[in-house]
């Protein structure tokens, strides 16, 4: 495999964005090597022959026991980071989409079955900086330009 690394692969993984209100539902995580804590949200890899969409529902429930209605792609990321001092490589198709149960928006925190995870994920304002990062990197720059899109009237372009 010329310019390659064998052994190696790009993982492909769905993750969606909750919202509520100017909070967005996260996990968090910890990388040892960095003794860094990081946020991140919801959803996981894309299974063969499984579209982005129906990995997200199946993560969504996996994950928090939940099920998702109104799917909407806002984008793919790349991202090549290190985790664990591993190299790692993902695309990633970022979503958007609502609990079909709404008391999902009146809990603080809600329990992950997930042992990469903290236990749980909660709510965090996203115009609030803080001390742990939101990867996927790019991911801020994504929503902070869906926010720009969505807040213009139809017919509307930016300068």
């Amino acid at each position: 495999m010329a310019g390659g690394v064998t052994g190696q692969a790009i993982r492909l993984l769905s993750i969606c964005v909750f919202r509520n209100g100017g909070r967005i539902l996260v996990a968090r995580g910890f990388d040892s090597v960095k003794n860094e804590h990081f946020l991140r949200p919801l959803g996981g890899a894309i299974e063969f022959g499984e579209s982005a969409e129906a990995a997200l529902r199946r993560e969504i429930k996996e994950e928090v026991d939940a099920e998702i209605t109104n799917p909407v792609r806002l984008g793919v990321l790349e991202n090549v980071f290190t985790y664990e001092g591993t190299r790692g490589h993902e695309v990633l198709f970022v979503y958007d989409a609502t609990f079909a149960e709404p008391g999902f928006y009146d809990r603080m925190r809600i329990p992950i079955r997930e042992p990469i995870w903290d236990g749980e994920a909660r709510w965090v304002e996203l115009s609030a900086p803080g001390s742990e990062p939101l990867y996927p990197e790019g991911l801020s720059e994504l929503l902070r330009n869906e926010d720009q899109r969505s807040s213009m009237g139809p017919g509307q372009s930016r300068s």
